[in-house]
C-alpha cells in the first residue's frame, strides 16, 4: 500500500503534517491539491454522524476564528519564528 500524508502548501513549500513511515530519501511524489474544506473524515476514523456532531460544537467558534485579529493564526509558526522578542 502506498503511503498518504496530509500536508498544506506554503510559499511553494508543501509542509507535511506528519512524517510518513518507511520512505526513503529521494523517494518520488504525486501532489495532489484538494479543494478548501475537502478531507476525507472517513480515513480519519470520523463517520457522518460523528463530524456533523463536530461541526455542531465547534460552530460557536466561527465568529472568533474568521475575525480579522485571528488572521496572525493563519500562518502562526512561520509568524513566531519572524517575531521580534519582547
Amino acid at each position: 500500500m502506498l503511503p498518504t500524508v496530509e500536508g498544506t502548501y506554503r510559499n511553494g513549500r508543501i509542509e507535511l503534517a506528519e512524517t510518513p513511515q518507511n520512505v526513503g530519501d529521494a523517494t518520488r511524489v504525486l501532489v495532489t491539491f484538494l479543494a478548501a474544506g475537502d478531507v476525507d473524515l472517513r480515513s480519519r476514523g470520523i463517520d457522518e454522524r460523528q463530524a456533523q456532531e463536530l461541526r455542531t460544537r465547534l460552530a460557536a467558534f466561527a465568529d472568533d476564528w474568521e475575525s480579522p485579529e485571528m488572521a496572525e493564526y493563519d500562518d502562526y509558526e512561520t509568524n513566531h519564528r519572524n517575531a521580534e522578542p519582547r
